[in-house]
């Protein structure tokens, strides 16, 4: 079984870039990346915590309509 780990912002936005998203845009103080008509909000730190990459993929699942597993997620 496979644990949460830290993700790099790069990474976390090449994950997502192979789940269909868009971006990243310029927002006002944070990017967003898109899907369909869908937008989610991304931090701009450089290292994403534990805590932040799941709710972050959350919040994904919420609009693709699915959860993400730890392993599922390293496998992307």
């Amino acid at each position: 079984m496979s644990r949460w780990t830290p993700c790099k912002r790069r990474e976390f936005i090449r994950r997502l870039w192979t789940l269909g998203f868009g971006g990243p845009l310029p927002g006002r103080r944070h990017h967003l990346m898109l899907y369909q008509s869908r937008r989610i909000t991304l931090p701009t730190n450089a290292e994403y915590s534990v805590g932040q990459v799941r709710v972050l993929l959350r919040q994904v699942g919420g609009i693709l309509g699915r959860e993400f597993s730890a392993e599922e997620w390293d496998r992307l």
